[in-house]
């Protein structure tokens, strides 16, 4: 001891070496923390499950970034941990805090406004939230959380792709927030596209963009695609884009313009097309044969009594057909067996038939009514049917209603849609051959009923082939083509209101839906007015292309109808760039903020 009484230096080592022993030893950094981005930090009251706050030093806080996945790894069993390993994602951050002081304290508002440089040092602030716990390469969900002061890292690129499972044959665009990271989707799996699709937005967020370029790419690996475009912009994509900035969004990701191979444009019988005269198109009528009668019945919007009697004359025209020996001949009587009138037409059914059985009831029971035939073959069996006219005219004397019934299919008649020429109807195993882009033109129809009357004839016509080319496929052990049907302003076909009177006409889109999951016929609704498509619709979807939707209200009924989706990519969702779009499907593992690719092919303005 020194005179003073005070520790000699070398006393002084020897104390603090003795202190150090008693404690563990001399310090030495965790070597699982090496090259860590951060560290998790302890819980608040106000903590949520499955989210986690992590602390950045000020050099790491470049390091990440919004949407990075990281893992977190939690402290080791030599440090008084659990050793288990965490994958989580960046949904909040980063933030930027003061060390030691909070961001409003008094002293750094006050030198703020007043002008002064009064900086202290700072570190970063992400809120993770968990994707689950890796157990032998497979991620499980979490039952614990990372304890703190645990080492958190970024994925680098590659683990990040396997990590949110982007790989397939179809590219949509490039992950916001990651470093060049495509996310594609496995068009060659029953996970996606038979599972239907939704592309949703308001005008002029991308919706035609994203479109076009999933043709494109639909095309190249050999997918059937049936568009029903409603205003023709979609005609002329057997040419390259022509705009200056599509060409420079083109460029940097490597894409040069050109148009989509095997485009052939359909457009009603009558009407016109918005197409080229060098793009391959033709006419195309309807079989009202094709139609369901209660899918007819719902789109033409009869009521109960007209129904009543448009099911009588329809009941009767089979009838008619049988007793004039049109329908059925012996060799079709299977045929007859297996006809589902909730399905389709029955054989040979024309809407001129119809109108004529409907004609001579009201002659019938109206006094000074006379009607004039259209079909010769009804005009020569007049007599021979005039029994089946008297039982559908017998018991009732309403003209009104039979003249209302008679007024709505001389409406729809006058459409020239139906049974106009053999050789125009629609040929429906062309449309579902592997590669083939099949785009119908419905811009000079001017009408809705004859669009969802040409929609409803699709579904069924391609449903039918689809069933019989799946079946031929599987029976020669080949790969069946998948089928995709876009339907282009799908909330005027199935809004809420037009459900509620058209029960029949869904449900008959119901089953398409379901049979065409295990039959590669695929539904893609596209609509710029999401809150006219019902419940119904949206839970035909499995997943969903969402681009700019301002309406709040849109996107509070939206969240209850696609599950995992963070609140933050919800609240980006008003404010989305055009060409940008929330991505959720079931082959990625949580639904990503994409910049969806630009169209190489020709795209129409529409006014």
């Amino acid at each position: 001891m020194e005179n003073n009484g005070q520790p000699r230096q070398s006393e002084l080592h020897e104390i603090i070496d003795k202190e150090i022993l008693n404690n563990g030893g001399e310090w030495a950094s965790d070597p699982n923390c090496e090259g860590a981005t951060g560290m998790t930090m302890f819980d608040l009251p106000n903590s949520q499950d499955n989210l986690i706050s992590v602390l950045l030093p000020m050099n790491k806080i470049k390091d990440i970034g919004a949407h990075s996945i990281v893992e977190i790894r939690s402290r080791s069993t030599a440090n008084g941990g659990d050793g288990k390993i965490y994958r989580g994602i960046v949904v909040a951050g980063p933030f930027h805090d003061p060390d030691g002081i909070r961001a409003d304290a008094p002293i750094l508002i006050s030198t703020t406004i007043n002008g002064a440089i009064f900086l202290p040092n700072f570190h970063g602030r992400v809120l993770v939230e968990l994707l689950g716990e890796l157990n032998e390469d497979a991620i499980m969900p979490p039952r614990f959380r990372p304890l703190p002061n645990s080492p958190v890292f970024v994925l680098d690129k590659e683990e990040t792709a396997n990590v949110l499972n982007v790989q397939g044959n179809v590219s949509l665009g490039q992950a916001i927030g990651h470093d060049s990271i495509d996310v594609c989707i496995p068009a060659d799996k029953k996970v996606v596209l038979p599972r239907h699709t939704g592309i949703l937005g308001t005008t002029g967020g991308g919706k035609s963009t994203t479109v076009s370029g999933l043709i494109d790419q639909f095309q190249k690996e050999g997918i059937a695609t049936i568009l029903i475009d409603t205003e023709g912009e979609y005609t002329h994509m057997d040419k390259a884009t022509e705009a200056g900035n599509m060409k420079k969004l083109l460029s940097k990701r490597g894409i040069d313009p050109h148009g989509i191979e095997n485009i052939k444009v359909y457009y009603p019988f009558g009407r016109e097309t918005r197409a080229d005269e060098s793009t391959p198109s033709s006419e195309f009528n309807l079989k009202f044969s094709n139609l369901s009668p209660y899918a007819a019945a719902d789109i033409l919007g009869l009521t109960e009594a007209q129904f009543s009697r448009f099911i009588k004359i329809y009941d009767a025209a089979k009838l008619i057909l049988r007793d004039l020996g049109i329908y059925p001949t012996r060799q079709q009587q299977n045929e007859v067996l297996d006809y589902d009138e909730f399905e389709s037409g029955y054989p040979h059914i024309t809407l001129s038939l119809l109108i004529d059985i409907a004609g001579l009831v009201l002659e019938k029971i109206s006094v000074g009514f006379e009607w004039h035939v259209h079909n010769n073959f009804i005009r020569q069996g007049k007599q021979a049917i005039a029994k089946r006219i008297e039982v559908v005219a017998k018991g009732t004397d309403s003209e009104t209603s039979w003249k209302a019934l008679l007024g709505k299919l001389g409406q729809l008649n006058r459409t020239k849609m139906f049974d106009r020429q053999d050789d125009a109807d629609i040929p429906y195993t062309e449309l579902v051959k592997a590669g083939t882009v099949s785009i119908f033109d419905l811009s000079d129809s001017d009408s809705t009923l004859v669009n969802n009357i040409v929609i409803a004839n699709l579904l069924r016509g391609v449903q039918q082939v689809q069933e019989a080319a799946y079946e031929d496929a599987i029976a020669k052990s080949k790969s069946p083509t998948p089928v995709v049907i876009i339907i282009e302003e799908a909330h005027e076909f199935l809004s809420k209101e037009r459900i509620n009177k058209m029960s029949n006409l869904f449900e008959q889109v119901a089953r398409i839906a379901r049979r065409g999951r295990k039959r590669w016929l695929g539904l893609m609704f596209v609509t710029q007015l999401p809150q006219h498509l019902p419940d119904e619709v949206l839970g035909l979807i499995n997943s969903f292309v969402l681009h700019k939707i301002n309406d709040a209200t849109v996107v509070s009924r939206l969240k209850r109808s696609i599950g995992g989706v963070e609140e933050s990519l919800w609240n980006k969702l008003p404010n989305l760039a055009q060409g940008q779009a929330i991505v959720s499907t079931p082959s990625l593992t949580r639904p990503l903020l994409v910049a969806m690719h630009p169209t190489p092919c020709k795209l129409l303005m529409v006014d």
